[in-house]
């Protein structure tokens, strides 16, 4: 018997915010739940992925987001910021990949791959020279996932939680070939 499966990828709009809320809260959880305390990532959780804050996200011009779906049903999505400079990033124009998510049930299908792939591809699109993001040091899976792709270690980053709790994030970098 043949599957055909199809995985499709579009740009979300401002009707998206609770329908990204919502994924974006599973999909921190699954990835940082255990990072913090229960109290703390709960905080953290009903601050940063709300309706209203994933509103105010969509509104902003310099945020790109893109929602994927897996044989029509929404597992993942992320979060493009061109032009975005930073300190350690000496690269005109490089892009910030500030998020990227799948949900853990449909880890291993090499949906995140295609998901970045298509943000390098926009990113290229906008005339970016790089992609950079922070991801957190005990995120091995995710740092190797980066790695393999051709992020460098390029910087540290604190991740703020809450107003007392940080983590460690490494800031990862790649150039793309001209």
């Amino acid at each position: 018997m043949l599957f055909h499966v199809m995985v499709s990828i579009r740009r979300g709009t401002l009707n998206d915010a609770e329908l990204l809320a919502n994924l974006g809260k599973t999909t921190f959880l699954e990835a940082h739940g255990h990072s913090a305390s229960p109290e703390e990532i709960n905080e953290y959780v009903s601050i940063k992925f709300s309706t209203t804050a994933f509103e105010t996200e969509l509104k902003d011009p310099d945020a790109i987001f893109y929602i994927m779906a897996f044989n029509n049903e929404v597992v993942g999505y992320s979060k493009l910021i061109c032009n975005a400079p930073h300190a350690n990033i000496t690269l005109q124009q490089a892009a910030k990949l500030e998020r990227l998510y799948i949900l853990q049930a449909f880890h291993g299908l090499k949906l995140g791959y295609q998901l970045l792939q298509h943000n390098i591809n926009e990113a290229l699109n906008h005339n970016q020279t790089g992609m950079w993001l922070f991801v957190w040091t005990e995120n091995h899976k995710a740092i190797n996932f980066y790695k393999n792709i051709g992020f460098n270690i390029v910087g540290r980053h604190d991740f703020q939680i809450t107003a007392t709790r940080y983590n460690p994030n490494h800031q990862m970098l790649l150039t793309f070939k001209n």
